[in-house]
């Protein structure tokens, strides 16, 4: 399993990096309690022009770290409950970023199952971006963490996602985002039973 590099994340087209992801093992390691899983969802945000993004206001204090180099973690609250995933990308000054929507869990599934207070495993527990950050130990406090760090990383390890395995929608819950929320810019893998929301 080789780590992908910073040159992974700093490449111009957040849709394409979004479709890249899938397939990709998403490792974390907070507190020496090892998570990982296989990417099969994103939703791809392009930054200031994107009115679905959080950079579409501009710089805040909340979305500073979007404008940063890619290649690092921001991690939001959402509804004062989820702590949601996201990778931004692109060189600095460029507000891009990919949501991580859902992964088909591979390794620590036992944290998992203790992070989520549920007794009994089942496929819904990383399956959406709120399950997903909560099942991998995310928080708001690691938000600008290096993805070449040791905490938190994604990874190849050689797994091929066939063309016609790879589909996209309209992203999620974006609704207040006009036109914009039709863009088909959530991908996912076909056949996953971890993915959420509609399959198509």
């Amino acid at each position: 399993m080789k780590k992908l590099p910073l040159s992974f994340y700093l490449r111009d087209d957040v849709v394409a990096i979004a479709k890249d992801l899938l397939g990709k093992v998403l490792a974390t390691n907070f507190n020496g309690e090892y998570t990982s899983g296989r990417i099969v969802e994103t939703e791809a945000y392009a930054g200031e022009l994107d009115k679905a993004s959080h950079a579409s206001k501009g710089r805040t204090e909340r979305t500073e770290i979007m404008f940063g180099e890619g290649g690092r973690a921001y991690v939001y609250l959402c509804y004062g409950i989820h702590q949601m995933f996201n990778i931004v990308t692109a060189k600095e000054g460029v507000a891009h970023a990919v949501l991580i929507r859902a992964v088909e869990p591979l390794e620590g599934k036992d944290i998992m199952l203790q992070r989520t207070g549920k007794k009994k495993w089942d496929d819904n527990i990383t399956s959406g971006p709120g399950r997903l950050g909560k099942a991998f130990g995310f928080h708001t406090l690691q938000c600008g963490l290096s993805l070449q760090s040791k905490e938190l990383f994604v990874a190849d390890d050689g797994f091929v996602v066939k063309k016609e395995d790879l589909l996209s929608s309209p992203r999620i819950g974006v609704d207040y985002a006009g036109e914009h929320a039709e863009w088909h810019y959530r991908f996912y893998l076909e056949g996953s039973k971890y993915v959420s929301g509609k399959k198509k």
